[in-house]
């Protein structure tokens, strides 16, 4: 089964575990493997998961009660017997909610089905709006969402700028002037509704590893660049976010100490100061010719290599995938990057080591908010 934006890798578990996790953990790898693939019969489910057909069964019955499964019809089979009856995931039985808030310019927001298709897409200005401002607007786009909604709702997943906890909670995002803003629990409140919130780099990264390349590593980290630079870490196939929530934070690494531009927060050559993209739009506007703009590309490609290097050395990824302006991002400045973590670290070891651009654009953020939810409530990804 093809779902929107490609193939579908799952960070959940796939064995069993302890009987008193056992029923709920159980019906996640039942929906994660008809999350996967369309057309399986409950022996399918049962060789994969390692579960009897018994339990299958059971499971099977009540997910297909609460509309999560739908049968097909059975199976064209030349073997003797019964043949089977198949089963899907019925992508129409909720809907849920994704959520972008870190553009700079507005705040998007989006009504997916179970399969990660927009249903709807909607936008709202931000302007200069911080702090409760800002959040009326989220709140605003919310109530848009769900006024003429007839399926229900699963839950809502926000990526949000700044280091965000594990609670849902905004420890930090200057940009919106929020500072220990609980957002999972106002949305919760407010709406009666499970919520997710997790920085925006960890949610594209989490949209990249379920609708992105189908070849993707399940070992990567993904670069955002946009307004800021910040990262997505997948390793062993799950979420890496730190011990203080704040792991991929690299935009305020300063990168050598020859100093560098002059940074928002204050010290001289953060990552952020060399690679944002409007500060890379800026100086190819002012140079003199191709050559020139190549050059400076290819030195701002430099930078991030030099900040990625000890991460792809310490944890031996396989992949980096970048998100942002495809003019900025492709060509010099995705070369330098490569070549610079090569000449870095230990050639024999990382050879091998790739770097690409998403396919899935601007709607990556937006994605990850759904495979939020999608992960949080259904054990799916």
């Amino acid at each position: 089964m093809t779902r929107a934006g490609g193939g579908l890798r799952g960070l959940r578990p796939t064995a069993k575990v302890l009987p008193e996790h056992a029923r709920s953990h159980n019906r996640s790898l039942v929906l994660q493997q008809l999350y996967r693939t369309e057309g399986l019969s409950r022996a399918d489910i049962a060789r994969s998961t390692g579960l009897t057909r018994v339990t299958i069964s059971d499971l099977v019955g009540e997910l297909i009660g609460e509309g999560l499964i739908t049968e097909l019809g059975q199976r064209e089979d030349a073997r003797p017997g019964k043949p089977a009856t198949l089963l899907a995931l019925n992508v129409h039985a909720f809907h849920l909610i994704g959520m972008d808030l870190s553009d700079k310019v507005a705040f998007h927001a989006a009504r997916f089905d179970l399969g990660g298709t927009i249903i709807e897409r909607i936008s709202a200005p931000r302007g200069t709006a911080v702090g409760e401002d800002a959040l009326e607007i989220v709140y605003a786009l919310v109530e848009r969402l769900l006024r003429d909604e007839t399926s229900p709702i699963l839950g809502i997943g926000v990526g949000s700028p700044g280091v965000v906890d594990g609670e849902g909670r905004i420890r930090t995002a200057p940009n919106l002037g929020w500072h220990d803003l609980p957002l999972r629990d106002l949305l919760a409140e407010r709406f009666e509704l499970p919520v997710t919130v997790a920085n925006d780099a960890n949610a594209a990264v989490l949209a990249e590893h379920t609708f992105g390349s189908q070849d993707a590593a399940s070992d990567l980290i993904l670069i955002q660049i946009g307004a800021g630079v910040g990262a997505g870490l997948i390793v062993d196939g799950a979420p890496v976010s730190g011990s203080r929530s704040a792991a991929g934070e690299i935009g305020h690494v300063v990168v050598g100490t020859d100093g560098g531009p002059r940074c928002a927060c204050g010290k001289d050559g953060c990552v952020e100061a060399w690679v944002a993209a409007g500060r890379l739009a800026e100086q190819l506007e002012q140079a003199a010719d191709p050559a020139a703009a190549e050059a400076l590309l290819a030195a701002a490609g430099e930078r991030l290599g030099i900040a990625l290097a000890p991460v792809v050395g310490v944890l031996n990824l396989s992949e980096i995938v970048l998100s942002g302006p495809t003019t900025l991002l492709e060509g010099a400045f995705a070369d330098a990057v490569l070549e610079t973590i090569r000449q870095r670290t230990i050639s024999d070891i990382h050879a091998e080591l790739t770097l690409r651009m998403t396919a899935l654009g601007q709607d990556i953020v937006l994605r990850g908010a759904a495979v939020l939810v999608l992960s949080g409530q259904l054990g799916v990804s």
